[in-house]
C-alpha cells in the first residue's frame, strides 16, 4: 500500500509540472519579423487562465483567484474566488456585461475591455510601428504597445477609452506554454483602480 501510495503522489506532481506554464529567460527573437510573430499569434481564438489576483483601491486590497475563459471577440466568463468562496461572477457577451455583485464603470472596463486588450495584446486594427529606444511601439487609434525588441513580448500598453481616460497595462515574467511565449504577471491600471493577474495556468486554442 505504501508504495502504490507513492507511486500515485508522484505521478501526480508529474502531471502537475507538465501542466504548469514554464517561466523561463525568454530567447531573443531578432532573426524574427514582427509580422510573423503577430499572424503566428492570430491564429489564437480564445485564451483560458486559471490566475491569481489582487484588487487595489486606494489603501486597500483583496486577493482571490481566477478562472478565466475569454475569446478573441471579447465574449468572457471570470470567477473570482476568495478563500475558496465565489466572490464575483462576470460575463460579457456581444457587449452585454452581467456581474455578480455589479461592479462600477471602471471595474467594468479594467475586467472586461482591459483584459480582453491586454491579453490578445496584438491585435490592433490599422496600426503603426515605430521604434522607441529599446521597444517596437504598435499604435492604432486607440492603443499602443510597447514590445521589447529583443523578445518581441509586450512591457507595456495603453489604451485610450472615448471619454478621454486611459488604461495602462504592464507586463512582466517571460513564461512558455505549448510553444507560445506570454507575459506570466500584468498589472492593469485605471484611475482610482488596479489589477494585478499573475498566470497559474494557461490555454491558447488556435482555429483548427
Amino acid at each position: 500500500m505504501k508504495n502504490s501510495s507513492k507511486l500515485f503522489l508522484c505521478s501526480i506532481l508529474v502531471l502537475a509540472a507538465a501542466c504548469a506554464p514554464t517561466m523561463m529567460e525568454v530567447p531573443p527573437h531578432e532573426e524574427r519579423r514582427l509580422d510573423a510573430v503577430i499572424a503566428e499569434r492570430n491564429a489564437i481564438e480564445r485564451i483560458d487562465a486559471n490566475m491569481s489576483v489582487v484588487f487595489e483601491k486606494k489603501d486597500s486590497e483583496m486577493y482571490g483567484d481566477a478562472v478565466l475563459d475569454m475569446t478573441r471577440t471579447g465574449d468572457l466568463h471570470l470567477k473570482v474566488f476568495t478563500l475558496g468562496i465565489l466572490g464575483m461572477d462576470l460575463s460579457s457577451k456581444n457587449g452585454v456585461v452581467k456581474s455578480t455583485p455589479r461592479l462600477d464603470k471602471a471595474k467594468t472596463a479594467i475586467l472586461t475591455r482591459g483584459l480582453r486588450d491586454c491579453l490578445f495584446w496584438w491585435d490592433l486594427q490599422d496600426f503603426t510601428v515605430q521604434e522607441e529606444g529599446d521597444y517596437l511601439v504598435m499604435r492604432s487609434a486607440t492603443r499602443s504597445v510597447w514590445l521589447d525588441k529583443k523578445t518581441l513580448l509586450p512591457g507595456k500598453q495603453r489604451i485610450d477609452f472615448d471619454d478621454g481616460k486611459q488604461l495602462t497595462v504592464m507586463y512582466d515574467t517571460p513564461a512558455r506554454q505549448s510553444g507560445i511565449w506570454y507575459q506570466a504577471r500584468m498589472r492593469i491600471e485605471i484611475p482610482r483602480y488596479a489589477v494585478t493577474l499573475t498566470v497559474n495556468e494557461i490555454s491558447f486554442l488556435k482555429n483548427m
